[in-house]
């Protein structure tokens, strides 16, 4: 059994009379410990999928299940503990607290957590131990996104997902941070699911599954991922 499978999933949104398949018949698997892309033009059913695959959203039909839990029959109690220990989320606008410091948004996270990383040390550990006492308005996009991975990171999650988390950044920042999120996936073992529309990413992944109009329309495994420092688009 994969550490994440999809089977035959369905989510339909009803505006008036018709129905729209946002996710249509999808199946597919994520090892444990993978770096996995979901790509896909807007529109696809990525973010949909990402949202079933963390419980902040439900399919209509189909199986999903993540670690051995079958999530798609959980209660609304049990996703809420589902959320809150199992998943790490990254998203693409960090959503941040403003008036907190960057450790203060870190240790918001690890309070709702069974076995939190101490915050110090996450932050350290994406390169933030300067700037632990400042508001996000004093520090960049890139450094704000490295806040958002580190207080997700700091619930010592079982899966991290992560929406277009380089939409709004640079070039240049946009590989520390794909670099970052590679090298967590490599040394603590975490299973990573991004998101995105740049296909120009699937080198560094070891897994690709192409989207398209809400079904998945290939899966390829890249048994040699290239370093993100080598990528270019």
């Amino acid at each position: 059994m994969s550490f994440i499978e999809l089977d035959s999933v369905y989510r339909r949104y009803q505006t008036g009379e018709i129905s729209i398949p946002a996710v249509d018949g999808v199946s597919l698997s994520v090892e444990k410990g993978e770096f996995c892309l979901i790509v896909g033009t807007s529109g696809a059913g990525k973010s949909t999928v990402l949202n079933i695959l963390g419980g902040m959203d439900s399919c209509d039909e189909g199986k999903v299940r993540v670690g051995g839990k079958t999530i798609s029959d959980l209660s609304d109690d049990q996703l809420i503990d589902y959320r809150r220990y199992d998943v790490g989320f990254i998203f693409q606008f960090y959503n941040l607290v403003p008036n907190l410091t960057a450790l203060e948004n870190v240790e918001l996270a690890t309070q709702m957590c069974k076995k939190p990383i101490k915050p110090e040390t996450i932050l350290k550990k994406v390169g933030l131990e300067s700037r632990m006492d400042n508001f996000p308005s004093q520090l960049s996009g890139g450094e704000q996104q490295r806040v958002s991975i580190a207080r997700a990171l700091a619930k010592n999650p079982k899966i991290l997902l992560c929406d277009e988390p380089t939409g709004a950044l640079d070039y240049k920042t946009s590989k520390q941070i794909l670099s970052l999120l590679h090298k967590t996936c490599r040394e603590t073992g975490t299973t990573v699911v991004v998101i995105t529309h740049n296909g120009a990413l699937a080198a560094m992944a070891d897994r690709i599954i192409t989207m398209r109009s809400g079904k998945v329309v290939q899966i390829a495994v890249n048994d040699y991922p290239t370093p993100v420092e080598q990528l270019e688009w």
